[in-house]
Order: C-alpha cells, then structure tokens, then sequence
C-alpha cells in the first residue's frame, strides 16, 4: 500500500513514468537488497531484445504509410465497401482504424491519423465535432486489439507468452470490437445528425451514376489503394503462416512502406528524414519506459511481490471467476492513471503467475489485461486517446465527453465477454 501511494504521488508531481519507477526502486534499494552497480545492465538487457525491435519498425510502416497518403487510400476502399449504408461515414471511420491498427499496433497513433482524414470529412457531411471525436477516440482502441499490437509485443517479452498467439488471440475480439462501434453508430446516428442523414456528397455508388461508371469508379479506387491494401496481408499473412516472426514482419512492413513510399514520389527526402526522426522519438519514449519499469519489475520479483498477491488472493477466494473480476476493477482503476504500455508491464509480471495459480489460460489473461488496460485510453484523467481526438477535431473535451457514453459500455460489455468467455480468445486452437 505504501509502495502505491508512494508511485502515484511520484507520478502526481508530473516526474516522467519510467523515471517514476527507477527512483522508487533507488530509494529502496537498501530495504530490497538492490545492488545499484546492475541497474544500467537490467536496462538494456532489457530493451536490446530480438522481439522488442518490432516497436520501431511498426512505428516506422505506420508513419510512412500515413504521409505517403496511404491511409487515405485505405479510407476511400471503405467508402467503396459499405457506401450504401446508411450514416456510413462513422463506419468507415470505424473500418479505417483498424486498418491502421493492423499497420501499426498504436492505438494513439490510430486517433492521430483516422481523425485528421475521416474526421474532417464526417463533420463537414453533418456530424458534429463532439461526437466525431468520440467515435474517433473509440475507435482508436482497434490500434491495440487489432494485431500487430505494441501493448501485446512487450506483455509477450516480458511475460514470456508467444507473440504471434497473442495475435491470433486478440483478433476476434478485435472483430466483436469493430462490430459492437458499428451497432452503437448506427443506433446513435438518427440522433447525431439533422434529419437523421449524412449531407450530399460525390459518394462511389450514386443513385444518380450509371452502372458502369460506378464499376469504373470502384475499381479505379481499389487498384489505387492496392499497395496500401497489401501490407496488412503481408504482415499478418506471414505471422500466421510461420513464415516470418512478429519482428521480422515490421522489418518487412517497414521496408515495404518505404518503397511504397518512394516510388510513388509522395514524399521527399527532407520528408523522409523527417518521418524517421519522428518514428524514432516514438520508439525511444516506449523503450525508456520498458528498460526503467524493468527495474522495478526485477525489484517486485526479488520481494516476492508476485508470490505475495497470489497468496493473498488466494486467501481470499478460491473462485477464478472472482478473482478475474477484482482484477478487472484493479486493472481499469490502473488504466485511468497510467500509460498503457507502462501499465502492461508493471501489471503483466505482478498478475500473471497469480492468474495461473488459478488455472487461467496465459494467453486468455493477456488479452484480459491487456484489453482491460487499454479502456483507460477512454477514461480521464489520463485518457491519451479523448485528448488526442480532441485535439484533432478541434473540440473542446466536454463536448467529446456528452457522446462518449454509448461507446465505452459498448466497451465494457466486450471486457466481460472476453473475461468470462475464453473461446472468444482461444477461438483459433478449435481448428
């Protein structure tokens, strides 16, 4: 209790969150037996790891395949997909984020670059700005579930579960996910816009269009975005054939974005430089905050921390379901004060081995933390994804806050079936 109480004001005071941990471990580096000569090894043993390289390269695809216009490629197949439908813009927003999220496995990232395209678009065809950037912010969750998935790479190095299961595992979910912010948009939509319509616009499928110019009009859109449609099947393609492992697939995603990029001569190499610089600040923020957690995640197992909350879960109920749902309530209560990468991997190694006392799938639990975590994207005072959303649409974040109901219960009832039902997890060993 001490030991919290002690992190959250460390944090309140605004010090940065891996260098939060690393003082808490020195100022009790005596009490732990901690031997302050290996604190700079534990680091970088820790960030110099095969599958942690895969942060950066996705970092890397996701912003090449952002200012090479490739999204907006992405953005217009959607159009194409569901254009019949009614209020379609919100489900092409809901489409095109986890099209990001398979490209580049950051939720925030995904906010960032669907707000800025489909964002503008959907409020100048009626929607206001509150409820834009609540459904953009919503949807940016997809950036984690969707694999590839950065907060599911570092559960998996530092838990040590398998990468490309945690994948497989967090895909339907990802699909339930998609599916419930479409329900949810398509039930609000009669209420967010005048006359229950979305404004005219030059949309592929026009009544007014003969058929083959309709054809040639799709067509014309798919065989554009074709490139961009490809990288999502190269990477998860040969993740789930074996042929490449989770690292060596955002090395090919990378460089495949980055040819994509150059020879259609959308950027140039100011531009270039320009979109390295910013992939690597990114990268090295989540590895500064990895190699310092480590350490205290190394001081917690010398404690016998871990050991500690399964006894003492264990005393106190003997039920998995139970115990699933306290950790659940930890878990959000976590996610709204810390940073979800952060969050996975001081949780992950504390909860895990208590989680297998109980006899819970590793790979159900990660997606159970995992997910878990990552509504804290929604809830204040954190809450990366409502400030970004925000910020994109140009709303103040009170107005987000009145549409933003809706979408997180729609979020809350997928946490509980994916809590109390692990088929939904473990679909893919049916097979």
């Amino acid at each position: 209790m001490i030991l919290g109480t002690s992190l959250i004001l460390i944090l309140l005071c605004g010090v940065p969150v891996g260098i939060a941990f690393t003082l808490l471990v020195i100022a009790n580096a005596e009490r732990w037996n901690v031997d302050w000569s290996v604190l700079p090894s534990i680091t970088y043993d820790t960030v110099t790891v095969f599958p942690l390289l895969a942060i950066p390269l996705f970092l890397l695809g996701g912003q090449l395949m952002s200012h090479g216009g490739l999204i907006r490629q992405l953005t217009a197949v959607c159009d194409v997909l569901i254009g019949r439908f009614r209020a379609h813009l919100g489900h092409v927003m809901v489409l095109s984020s986890a099209l990001m999220g398979a490209i580049t496995g950051s939720s925030v990232a995904t906010v960032a670059a669907i707000g800025s395209t489909v964002g503008k678009e959907m409020i100048d065809r009626g929607y206001s700005p509150g409820y834009t950037a609540a459904l953009n912010a919503s949807a940016g969750l997809l950036g984690v579930l969707i694999p590839p998935s950065i907060p599911l790479i570092l559960y998996g190095s530092i838990v040590g579960v398998s990468i490309t299961q945690l994948f497989l595992a967090s895909l339907m979910p990802g699909i339930v996910m998609i599916v419930a912010f479409m329900i949810v948009h398509a039930s609000l939509a009669s209420r967010v816009l005048p006359d229950g319509k979305e404004r005219s616009a030059a949309a592929v499928g026009s009544k007014e269009a003969s058929v083959p110019a309709i054809v040639a009009r799709r067509s014309s859109v798919f065989f554009k975005a074709l490139p961009a449609l490809m990288l999502p099947v190269l990477v998860l393609g040969g993740i789930y054939s074996g042929i490449f492992t989770p690292t060596e697939a955002a090395a090919v995603a990378a460089l495949y974005a980055l040819l994509v990029t150059v020879v259609n001569r959308v950027v140039g190499p100011r531009d270039l430089e320009k979109i390295f610089l910013s992939a690597a600040l990114s990268a090295a923020a989540i590895l500064v905050i990895i190699g310092f957690t480590s350490i205290f995640n190394r001081a917690m197992v010398l404690e016998q921390v871990p050991q500690s909350i399964a006894a003492w879960a264990i005393t106190v109920t003997d039920s998995p379901l139970v115990f699933l749902l306290v950790v659940n309530v930890i878990l959000l209560v976590v996610g709204m004060f810390m940073e979800t990468n952060a969050a996975t991997l001081l949780m992950g190694p504390l909860l895990a081995p208590t989680a297998a006392k109980y006899g819970i799938d590793p790979i159900h639990f990660a997606i159970i933390l995992v997910t878990n975590i990552e509504l804290g994207l929604l809830t204040p005072p954190l809450a990366a994804n409502l400030y970004v959303a925000a910020r994109t649409n140009r709303v103040p974040i009170i107005e987000l806050l009145r549409h933003l109901g809706w979408f997180l219960l729609a979020c809350l009832v997928l946490m509980a079936l994916i809590t109390y039902v692990p088929q939904l997890s473990l679909w893919y060993r049916l097979f």
